[in-house]
């Protein structure tokens, strides 16, 4: 193992830039057209005094880190751009100290501050997840090493600090052995208002040359894996999955599903009443028989006050939206939940030390606790190959994605920042006359040879990334 290396951050540099969905995207209590991405620049420095350039992306998503009626989508952004401004101010007022060391000494100033300030710890997650990203990025530039070889070398000295259920597990041993895979396979979100036929494409659809249905989107993709949006409403819920199977049935391909309660039941009786019907109606019977999880169903305002021991034992459950602070996990390993969602947008270093929570715990229970890897609008370019870098590290298989189905490609980058990832990357993105970088995506597989090099994911000049935002 190398010795962790001491960074103190030396400055940070905010931009948001807006992206316009080819199609509606609707999810628990939204349905987006518009979304932005906050794009951050870290410079770090170690003790010998030289300074490297870090950076990282990620989505302002409304209504998913806070779903309060009473905010707007503005006042959601607002939020997350508050979370972030706190966390600088910590970040950049910090002893030099390792990148992890960083991070968890920040956690709980971070959570005290955006509390004061009515933020959820969901909310105050997001600015540090951002930070740690561009650091990490920052680090591996300082030292010529990949993501891999920092995580396994534990060079950003990662501990259990925030984790005392770890005490007695062999940290450094299980971060040595994570081995990144060549290539992971897509999963599709299917959204709540998506088009899933022929006979119900909206006339307003995109002429994009990418699919809009379901239908298309088997055919386009090859995608083998679906990630299937419910609202909280049994009987709505059976018709639209009812749907769902006549086109994923109909394929003739064998296919494996995820069900994304996105916390719209107030209880566990109300999914189950709805599991219970799928598996009872022939026309859904084998896609209920695909699903491998159930990602939180019930309302985080409750979630972790119901045991769902019964709903468990007939398909796992993973904690997502209350998976809001360092301690949640193995409070829901309590209630019944074995599974855990990935999303940088959580944190990434909370990501690596849940994964290590379900090996620790799978010693005694071999293959009862899982990670997921899931999707937060994480739109191609830097955002998705940090998040596919992650996920990969893990030992995830398949990964929902969703930013390249919403927004066209890199349509919302100039043209200098796509034919640089393009250039970078050519495994990961592709280009067709008169339409921009997309992610390259082949029978159901993304190819990752290309994100192992020095740096968080990223082959590029980091000044390439928001070029002109930053100009």
């Amino acid at each position: 193992m190398m010795q962790a290396l001491p960074i103190r951050v030396v400055e940070v540099e905010v931009r948001v830039r807006p992206a316009t969905l080819r199609m509606p995207f609707g999810f628990g209590v939204a349905t987006l057209r518009h979304i932005e991405q906050a794009v951050v620049r870290v410079r770090v420095a170690d003790k010998a005094g030289r300074i490297a350039l870090g950076v990282a992306a990620e989505c302002l998503l409304p209504k998913w880190f806070d779903k309060s009626p009473n905010l707007t989508d503005a006042d959601n952004v607002a939020q997350l751009r508050r979370s972030l401004a706190l966390a600088i101010d910590r970040y950049i007022g910090a002893e030099p100290q390792t990148p992890f060391g960083l991070s968890a000494a920040v956690y709980p100033a971070q959570q005290a501050a955006c509390a004061a300030e009515g933020l959820n710890p969901l909310v105050a997650s997001y600015g540090p997840a951002l930070l740690d990203r561009a650091i990490l990025d920052a680090v591996g530039c300082l030292t010529g090493q990949s993501l891999a070889q920092m995580i396994n070398a534990n060079l950003p000295g990662i501990d259990n600090r925030l984790t005392p259920d770890l005490a007695g597990f062999d940290l450094n041993r299980f971060l040595e052995r994570l081995r990144p895979g060549a290539s992971i396979a897509l999963r599709h979100t299917v959204g709540l208002v998506d088009a899933l036929t022929a006979a119900d494409r909206p006339s307003d659809a995109p002429d994009d040359g990418l699919p809009v249905t379901l239908e298309e989107v088997v055919g386009h993709y090859g995608c083998r894996w679906f990630k299937l949006k419910v609202a909280g409403d049994p009987a709505r819920d059976l018709d639209r999955l009812d749907g769902i199977a006549a086109v994923l049935d109909g394929s003739g391909m064998d296919y494996g599903c995820t069900l994304d309660g996105n916390e719209q039941y107030d209880d566990a009786e109300g999914i189950i009443e709805l599991w219970r019907r799928l598996e009872e109606r022939p026309s859904t019977r084998r896609l209920a028989a695909s699903v491998r999880f159930i990602e939180q169903p019930i309302k985080r305002s409750v979630a972790l006050q119901q045991d769902i021991s019964a709903l468990a034992a007939r398909r796992a459950v993973i904690v997502d939206e209350s998976d809001a602070t360092i301690d949640t996990f193995p409070k829901a390993i309590e209630l019944g939940y074995t599974g855990v969602s990935s999303k940088c947008c959580k944190g990434f270093y909370k990501s690596i030390l849940n994964t290590a929570r379900t090996a620790h715990r799978n010693i005694a229970e071999p293959g009862r606790f899982f990670m997921s890897a899931e999707d937060l609008m994480t739109m191609s370019g830097l955002s998705t190959q940090q998040d596919l870098g992650l996920v990969s590290l893990l030992g995830i298989s398949h990964v929902e994605r969703n930013g390249h189905h919403y927004v066209d490609g890199m349509g919302f980058a100039p043209d200098a920042e796509q034919q640089a990832m393009m250039s970078a990357h050519p495994d990961l993105y592709h280009r067709e006359v008169g339409h921009p970088v997309r992610l390259r995506i082949q029978s159901g597989q993304i190819q990752l040879a290309s994100l192992d090099c020095a740096g968080f994911c990223l082959n590029a000049t980091r000044e390439d990334i928001a070029g002109e935002l930053f100009s």
